[in-house]
């Protein structure tokens, strides 16, 4: 049985909490032993009370600590868990595990994907990536990785900065992309919704083909009349400039 902390409360930790008892209700050999989190009552819904605290020197023993705070609270954060020689992971894509202090022994476990309070994920879909500093750590980190997920990655720290880079282009810059369409639609009088099976079929799309091959528009069509059309109708200088650019991307790349 492999004993597991888990420090934090916030959307990752939380729906890691989740997958690990879903897995512990199909059998799995694992179990969550103790969890620290500043506010005790933000993991009430989902835990027994007996086995939170939000002071350090009441943390159990585990196998295995996984840190899930933000990214710049890790570094600070492995200093306080108060054993030695225990295995401890933090959660993030852009941090390396030397962030995480020597007392204890280091590794990563990242679920790649986007967390939202109140929306389910099935993390059977969600890769996770994982990184230790010895081959015993690993095979661990393999168990309780496998046990959760359908899709487990052994990344170094550099493979793992460049696909949270990748992940940031492909999921919150195009977010941000819907916010203008959003805003766009809004000024026009126009509900965002009838953009949503636009949206869905490019997604899907993507698991077809390359990007290049699913690529369209203007752009790529090099059709400089309805490039000229857009920039003439866009009034915010904010977004012509992103248009701007994402045509020329568009065009360098096709």
């Amino acid at each position: 049985m492999i004993k597991i902390g888990i420090i934090g409360s916030g959307n990752v930790a939380q729906h890691l909490i989740e997958a690990l008892q879903n897995s512990i209700q199909e059998g799995a050999e694992i179990e969550i032993t103790t969890v620290f989190s500043r506010k005790e009552t933000a993991l009430s819904h989902l835990l027994n009370s007996s086995i939170i605290c939000s002071d350090w020197k009441d943390l159990n023993e585990a196998d295995l600590y996984i840190i899930a705070v933000s990214d710049h609270a890790i570094a600070e954060v492995s200093k306080k868990i108060p054993f030695k020689n225990k295995l401890v992971v933090h959660t993030s894509g852009a941090v390396s595990l030397e962030a995480i202090n020597t007392t204890n022994r280091k590794g990563v476990f990242y679920p790649l994907q986007t967390f939202s309070k109140k929306v389910a994920t099935d993390f059977k879909n969600i890769p996770i990536c994982i990184e230790s500093e010895n081959d015993a750590d690993l095979a661990l980190l393999k168990e309780v990785a496998n046990s959760i997920s359908d899709s487990v990655q052994e990344l170094k720290s550099e493979q793992r900065k460049a696909v949270h880079v990748a992940a940031v282009f492909v999921n919150n810059f195009t977010n941000n992309l819907y916010k203008i369409g959003n805003d766009i639609c809004k000024e026009n009088n126009i509900p965002f919704e009838i953009l949503f099976p636009l949206i869905k079929e490019t997604a899907e799309k993507i698991t077809r083909l390359t990007p290049l091959e699913a690529q369209t528009g203007p752009a790529i069509r090099n059709d400089v009349d309805t490039i000229n059309s857009h920039l003439a109708f866009l009034t915010n200088e904010n977004q012509k400039k992103i248009y701007k650019i994402l045509t020329q991307s568009i065009q360098n790349n096709g």
